[in-house]
């Protein structure tokens, strides 16, 4: 078993960003919920942002979608982000929020819609370059609905055009991010469904090409641990997009359904060395809290990832591997059990003591009176929200 005093050594190091659209209104397909004090512009998304790295001390840059954050000047966002205390992460593409994306985005039969998809792809690039952002995070919501609808292969041999346009567009330190979902809202066919597919795609692209692991984006009963396992043997887990699922692509708040999964996922995380810095693993958050207030959630997902990291780290390496060699299955087992059911929450409250934060970040966060001055100071304008 590691240190008390290793474990918190590498959990200073820990960094988890969260994005920019958990801070504005969300729902499901059926309403989008308002909620008081929620930003009106990029820049209170990154105040929002800013306020859960504050009380965590762990979460130092937020994500960006783009158009829903498009501004003019995105060296004087950066600017901006930066002395709010945080810094622009990812740059994430939308490709299907407009009409033309109806039959898919860069799959498209229409050769129009295609070149209209890979611009504005490009164009997230060109961010990038302005943000100084390293990630593209790239969904697809491409697929068919109707068997016959479109031809499979073909539909594979656009996507693979296009992403390998853009993979050519790629500055030296920048990366590509390929996100995979295994339905919805294309219902027969999805274009990018798995894992396999995302990561085939990124082998044949290149080195500055990796998957980004959604933890809600599979099957029910998917061993996601195999797949971070997988991909960090492959040199290819290039990110994580966390959050929880009941059912579907439910963005519900990390470790919320399944704390024992997301435990077993940053096991293999730190078994595989993906907190080693020259693994480039990102850590992000990918949530929409529909009924929940929007930083508080965040500061609990940030919380929830944190508690997990602990516990993996808890994992006597030593003892696992001498139950593993000599076929003790049970005592394997209890390795990794006596790891879960420990109370980490006093040894985080001691690290963020340490680091002079208080040690209960939400109840800070509570008591310091910020929700009320946005409440009452966002007052007109439009809020932001994913529209739906």
């Amino acid at each position: 078993m590691a240190a008390t005093s290793a474990i918190k050594d590498l959990l200073r190091t820990q960094q988890i960003e969260t994005p920019s659209w958990a801070y504005g209104n969300s729902g499901t397909r059926f309403k989008v919920f308002a909620q008081p004090g929620v930003p009106r512009t990029v820049e209170e998304k990154i105040d929002d942002a800013a306020q859960v790295h504050a009380f965590t001390g762990v979460a130092p840059s937020v994500a960006l979608h783009i158009p829903w954050d498009r501004v003019a000047d995105y060296r004087k966002l950066a600017e901006y982000a930066e002395s709010a205390g945080v810094r622009l992460g990812a740059i994430n593409a939308n490709v299907f929020q407009d009409d033309d994306y109806k039959l898919g985005s860069v799959t498209n039969p229409d050769p129009k819609v295609r070149r209209k998809a890979l611009d504005h792809l490009l164009e997230c690039v060109d961010i990038m370059d302005a943000t100084g952002s390293r990630d593209l995070k790239l969904w697809f919501a491409d697929g068919t609905n109707y068997p016959g609808q479109d031809d499979i292969r073909t539909r594979q041999d656009r996507l693979a055009e296009a992403l390998a346009a853009v993979y050519e567009r790629l500055g030296e330190q920048q990366r590509m991010l390929l996100e995979y979902k295994l339905f919805e809202p294309a219902f027969y066919t999805t274009d990018v469904p798995d894992w396999g597919t995302s990561y085939a795609h990124c082998v044949q692209l290149g080195d500055k090409a990796q998957v980004c692991v959604d933890t809600g984006h599979h099957a029910p009963g998917t061993n996601i641990e195999f797949i971070v396992a997988f991909l960090l043997r492959a040199g290819k887990l290039g990110a994580f997009d966390f959050n929880s699922r009941f059912y579907a692509d439910d963005d519900l708040m990390v470790g919320a359904a399944d704390p024992f999964q997301l435990f077993r996922i940053m096991y293999e995380v730190v078994r595989g060395g993906g907190y080693d810095p020259a693994a480039g693993v990102a850590f992000m958050l990918d949530q929409c809290h529909n009924i929940e207030a929007k930083i508080p959630g965040q500061i609990r997902s940030v919380c929830n990832v944190q508690e997990a990291t602990a516990k993996a780290l808890l994992v006597d390496r030593a003892a696992l591997a001498e139950a593993q060699d000599s076929g003790d299955v049970l005592a394997a087992n209890d390795v990794f059990m006596d790891a879960f059911h420990t109370d980490v929450r006093p040894l985080l409250a001691e690290l963020r003591t340490e680091l002079g934060l208080d040690p209960d970040p939400v109840a800070a966060y509570r008591r310091s009176g910020y929700q009320e001055r946005i409440v009452a100071e966002r007052i007109g304008g439009s809020q932001a929200g994913w529209g739906a």
